[in-house]
């Protein structure tokens, strides 16, 4: 079987970046599997995502690397080339709320999400069992909300020793009820993704759905973005809303968007594992 690659690149938009990027595989034995591409013509960036298999024994992954390096500096790439068969290493976070924990466990498990699954961080216990259940390391870091300055930077220190100790390619805050600081947030830029209801700013703080029950919303919804210093204003992955009435009490708006969550955070966890995101500026482009 060939070996299978995902390159992924941005650069700024000129005539002429596919028919290079495709010569190139071409001339080096690659056969396209697919491919989507896109030109924003706000920033005058253009983006692109292909997927190949190298067919030609001749070639080496470092050759391949090593030759592309040089036509990605021709045209002023930012340019990656990930292994397709490889799953990322990643790490979840989480509170006390399991939903979105317990449902990226289940893909994982069932082999829905090509993931590699190497511990579970939580500032409370409730889960350690669930994660024995799946055979994870369990980490609990106990952190309480208020907690002194030098505690957090205590905490954060331990989460990133985790983090780093398992080379973790991808953090998902899987409801982990903690702000984390701007130093970590800077260390995770780009590989940490968090969700969240879509009330926000609406409806902020505690019981966002009671508070939308109250306020008698029609929509009710998820997000998932990447973690930045700036609070729940990341660059956004992936949305989705489900439709409520008048009839339904703050417990069943709360289930409906718990599901919603799940599906959305899901979506954005697969999307980054299989190398669909890009980052443009404050946004994202998505190739799905």
């Amino acid at each position: 079987m060939h070996p299978e690659y995902i390159l992924t690149l941005a650069c700024p938009d000129r005539r002429g970046i596919v028919h290079s990027v495709s010569g190139f595989l071409a001339g080096h034995g690659c056969n396209i599997i697919d491919s989507a591409q896109f030109g924003d013509a706000q920033s005058q960036l253009f983006f692109m995502r292909v997927h190949f298999a190298l067919e030609d024994t001749a070639i080496s992954d470092g050759n391949l690397r090593d030759d592309f390096a040089e036509l990605g500096g021709r045209w002023q790439m930012q340019w990656q080339l990930h292994d397709a068969r490889h799953k990322p290493r990643v790490v979840l976070m989480v509170s006390k709320i399991g939903h979105c924990l317990n449902d990226l466990l289940f893909r994982f498990k069932s082999g829905l999400l090509p993931v590699d699954i190497k511990a579970i961080i939580s500032n409370h216990t409730e889960f350690y069992q669930l994660a024995a259940s799946y055979n994870i390391p369990f980490h609990h870091l106990p952190l309480e909300a208020g907690a002194a300055s030098a505690a957090k930077q205590l905490q954060e220190q331990r989460v990133m020793e985790v983090i780093d100790a398992n080379q973790a390619e991808l953090v998902v805050l899987a409801r982990y009820m903690q702000i984390l600081s701007p130093s970590m947030c800077n260390a995770l830029k780009g590989r940490a993704i968090n969700i969240h209801h879509s009330f926000l700013p609406s409806f902020k703080g505690a019981k966002p759905y009671a508070q939308a029950h109250d306020r008698g919303v029609k929509l009710i919804g998820a997000t998932a973005h990447f973690v930045t210093g700036d609070l729940d204003e990341g660059p956004i992955i992936e949305q989705d809303v489900e439709r409520v009435d008048h009839a339904m009490d703050p417990d069943t708006l709360t289930a409906i968007g718990r599901d919603v969550e799940c599906v959305v955070l899901a979506r954005a966890v697969k999307w980054f594992v299989e190398h669909r995101i890009l980052l443009n500026g404050h946004k994202t482009v998505v190739f799905k």
